[in-house]
């Protein structure tokens, strides 16, 4: 599985010009299922963006998780993490898992940050969305569970 995390003061994801998904300050990870992925690959992504150490403590260091902030997840579907652009112009997604096993393994991902406590929304798995990202910092951060990067 692949991660963009980011921080944000507020996000927010839209179907057909209709909000399905809105958060306050937090994180958005837009999530990639690659083949081979299993549920071991959502568990250890799950813990990684609670706990990931992003924002600021008294003294204005980066030193406390989301859980310890109390803040708002946001998951977006996103198979074009997977999009290897090494030969021509035209990505290849053939790294990326097939759509029934990428469905299964988003939404147990889901279930997996809910599990935490937190507040999760989440985007529509293979639809055409709209999301609108207000980075805080910026912060962004690429995970994998592979641990490629």
């Amino acid at each position: 599985m692949r991660a963009v995390v980011q921080r944000v003061t507020k996000a927010s994801v839209s179907v057909d010009n209709q909000v399905i998904g809105k958060i306050d300050a937090g994180i958005v990870v837009l999530l990639g299922v690659g083949n081979g992925d299993t549920l071991e690959d959502a568990k250890y992504m799950a813990e990684k963006c609670v706990n990931l150490r992003i924002f600021s403590d008294e003294d204005g260091k980066m030193n406390l998780s989301l859980l310890d902030v109390g803040g708002e997840v946001l998951i977006i579907s996103q198979f074009t993490l997977y999009g290897d652009c090494r030969r021509g112009r035209r990505p290849s997604y053939s790294d990326s898992a097939t759509p029934d096993v990428a469905k299964e393994l988003y939404e147990k991902f889901i279930k997996l940050v809910q599990s935490y406590g937190v507040h999760v929304e989440s985007g529509r798995f293979a639809a055409d969305m709209l999301v609108e990202i207000h980075n805080d910092g910026p912060v962004t951060l690429l995970l994998d569970s592979k641990k490629v990067f």
